[in-house]
């Protein structure tokens, strides 16, 4: 279940809310979308409920915002209501109290006299209140909950100089010796919201590009009526789709909407979503859920809901799928923020005890002053926004990162590994040729309807080739396809086989020929050998120089389930370093990853995310090449557009620099709390100037995470962005 949580605004929240399963029983893992300020967590129904599952976040501090209304709203505000209110009272308390001070610092209370300044002090203190307990609740609340579960969070300092500074005004106004820092204390809350708003604004742009921009490369088989009344097929991307259109999924492809069964085998496979790794049959007329899985032949759906490309995105950033690490800059981030508040208490305890015993005057300054000035916020959305922007550059043009992970990974690649058919070479144009006794059109319809369940690139070309006679489909029953080897099925009675010689072998067809070509395709019919197509395949464009730019800092490797005849050719492409390895199952490709990584390489795995989900998976980073196809690999960390290949190496220096810009944006946030904390110290800086700086800080930090990840975004050599001549499908 995914819950609304607006109050979540912090790296503490984030944590907290992360060990949930800690607080309730039959509580599973949680995971926080800190952009959208949303929490997914799974539960055992039977040993819970949803409603002690709301209630148990509400004890934490984390209410759920639940809004019948909600359910109609087709965008969510970057910054909520409450926060606008909030810093507005701010604002007001701050202009007013600053004009009740100006006597002060104008020196004019002489004119005033003393009871005008109690009068203001007393003005001054009641504008504060709302400020104080309204305008603050956040800090408070945070920094609560925080303590309560033994855990320093980034507001306790923040809380305890805003105490401070209110306290230290309440007794020089009730004891007549001050008008208090009352227009400091609503100028420091002022400063802390609107740092709070335009890190939201931010954040909410990054997340939406982010949820509209991840699965354009998929696509899917729209169907629809000619003028004749003749049904046709067109490949359209998931943002075009609308309730009502019918879709034609095969074997392997992703269910993109709820949708009803109108046609075909159902047979899907909810592991994606659920967890159950058993698929389910449905019959026509029932509903199928987004993010399901065909697994038998073509089946054709109606859609009833809109494409939910965030929950799409959701389903690509499961629990199952994720590469834990250890070390990203997140989890650097909160260790650190967690020594940074212990280090923050320390100097201002320190401080006020030695202002205290030097000069009395200047040690609630100093103390108000260290808890203010120093700014942890600038550290932790160094990563996220030098990160999100890196994927948002990426996602422009054509490739799609899982989350920001993948970038840290990608920067320290140093194995790359090819799939052949599908990843190098492309089908695309090439010859198809039938060798063998010539095909009847009955025979080119039954064997067009058994491909045309399969979504792989040979199983494309050969319904591509079939004559114009035979453009109808039949009904195929008992299809079944085994990645890597080939497919089957029955078309009025008879039993089709399609693939490589050991497939057909194992289906206990003999006295084959040896084929000698590359993309050859066995045809048998009742267990008789019928004849081979031999698909001609073309190397994609610039694979020799993308090769060339890797081979100086990379180890390459090439892994093929074909014949080695082509050895040659790749050789000449490869070099003599590279590793080449024919007649590679999907198995024998996992283990070649395993044993790359056990040498102490970090490997990044490219293929067509057809038959090499296992090594995707087993990879550090795992490269889907798609073109054009709807069948998705949630083992992919990257889904990068076929035409984007040769960007390859550019992707990985990219990747190199941003993770530099990340450093470079921990130490300029480094540099200025050294700087504003030794100010601080002094007690000589004014609160109200500490909370200006504060939230400086943090605009300064994201300024140059944002422009300096876009200008080098702009020189990398990425390509033009989609929709500017980037080949958009």
């Amino acid at each position: 279940m995914t819950f609304a949580v607006p109050a979540i605004h912090c790296v503490a929240c984030v944590w907290l809310l992360e060990q949930v399963f800690r607080f309730g029983e039959g509580v599973g893992s949680s995971t926080v979308d800190f952009a959208q300020k949303r929490v997914s967590i799974r539960f055992d129904p039977r040993r819970t409920t949803l409603a002690r599952v709301a209630g148990l976040l509400d004890s934490l501090g984390y209410a759920p915002d639940l809004r019948l209304s909600d359910l109609d709203r087709t965008s969510v505000p970057a910054v909520s209501r409450r926060l606008w209110l909030q810093l507005g009272v701010a604002g007001f308390a701050f202009g007013n109290t600053m004009l009740f001070s100006l006597p002060g610092y104008f020196g004019l209370d002489a004119f005033s006299g003393p009871a005008f300044r109690n009068l203001f002090g007393i003005l001054s203190l009641l504008l504060s209140l709302p400020v104080v307990t309204w305008s603050a609740a956040d800090y408070w609340r945070a920094a609560w909950v925080g303590l309560k579960h033994r855990r320093l969070s980034l507001e306790v300092p923040i809380a305890a100089g805003i105490l401070a500074l209110f306290g230290q005004s309440v007794v020089e106004v009730v004891t007549g010796s001050g008008e208090g820092y009352f227009d400091s204390l609503a100028g420091l809350l002022f400063f802390l919201l609107t740092g709070r708003v335009f890190q939201q604004k931010a954040f909410g742009r990054l997340t939406f590009d982010r949820d509209y921009r991840s699965f354009f490369p998929l696509s899917v088989l729209r169907l629809s009526s000619d003028p004749a009344g003749l049904e046709r097929e067109e490949r359209v991307g998931l943002d075009r789709l609308e309730v009502g259109n019918r879709l034609r999924i095969r074997n392997g492809e992703l269910i993109p909407a709820d949708a009803r069964l109108v046609g075909g085998e159902a047979l899907i496979d909810y592991s994606f979503v659920t967890g159950e790794s058993e698929p389910v049959r449905r019959h026509i007329g029932e509903l199928l859920y987004a993010g399901g899985s065909q697994t038998a032949g073509a089946i054709e759906i109606e859609i009833t809901k809109p494409v939910s490309q965030c929950y799409l995105t959701s389903l690509w950033n499961q629990e199952a799928f994720r590469k834990d690490r250890d070390d990203t800059a997140d989890s650097i981030t909160n260790r650190y923020s967690v020594r940074f508040t212990w280090t923050i208490l320390a100097l201002a305890v320190g401080a006020v005890a030695f202002w205290g015993w030097r000069d009395p005057s200047r040690a609630i300054p100093a103390f108000v002053g260290i808890l203010i000035v120093a700014c942890p916020c600038a550290l932790a959305l160094a990563a996220p926004y030098t990160l999100g922007t890196a994927l948002r550059v990426l996602g422009r043009r054509g490739i799609f990162l899982r989350n920001t992970q993948v970038l840290e990974s990608l920067a320290e690649v140093d194995a790359v590994v090819f799939d052949k058919t599908g990843t190098l070479t492309t089908a695309q144009g090439g010859e198809v040729v039938f060798r063998g006794a010539p095909l009847a059109i009955s025979e080119w319809t039954a064997i067009r309807s058994v491909v045309a369940q399969s979504s792989h690139p040979l199983s494309r070309r050969l319904a591509e080739a079939s004559p114009v006679e035979a453009s109808g489909t039949a009904r195929v029953e008992g299809f079944r396809e085994v990645l890597g080897l080939g497919v089957e099925g029955r078309v009025d009675g008879n039993r089709w086989v399609l693939g490589s010689v050991r497939w057909l072998h194992q289906n206990g067809i003999e006295d084959l020929p040896e084929t000698g070509e590359t993309g050859s395709v066995l045809v048998a019919c009742n267990g008789i050998h019928r004849g081979t197509f031999v698909v001609s395949n073309s190397l994609r464009g610039e694979v020799g120089k993308l090769v060339s730019d890797l081979r100086s800092s990379h180890e390459l490797s090439l892994l093929s389930g074909d014949n080695n005849r082509e050895r040659w050719r790749f050789r000449t492409v490869f070099g003599d370093s590279a590793t080449l390895a024919f007649d590679r199952t999907p198995i024998q490709k996992l283990e070649f990853i395993q044993d790359r990584q056990n040498s102490g390489r970090t490997v990044m795995m490219v293929g067509d995310g057809l038959n090499d989900s296992g090594a995707l998976r087993q990879s550090d980073v795992g490269v889907a090449v798609v073109e054009r196809i709807g069948a998705f690999s949630p083992a992919s960390d990257v889904i990068l557009e076929a035409t984007r290949l040769p960007r390859l190496a550019e992707v990985l220096r990219f990747s190199r620099t941003t993770v530099a810009l990340v450093r470079a944006s921990f130490v300029i946030s480094t540099l200025y709390n050294v700087v504003g904390l030794s100010i601080a110290a002094s007690g000589r800086l004014s609160p109200v100037v500490c909370a200006i700086l504060m939230p400086l800080s943090s605009v300064t930090v994201v300024a140059f995470a944002v422009g300096s990840v876009e200008w080098r975004g702009r020189r990398a050599g990425l390509g033009p962005a989609l929709g500017k001549g980037g080949g958009h499908p």
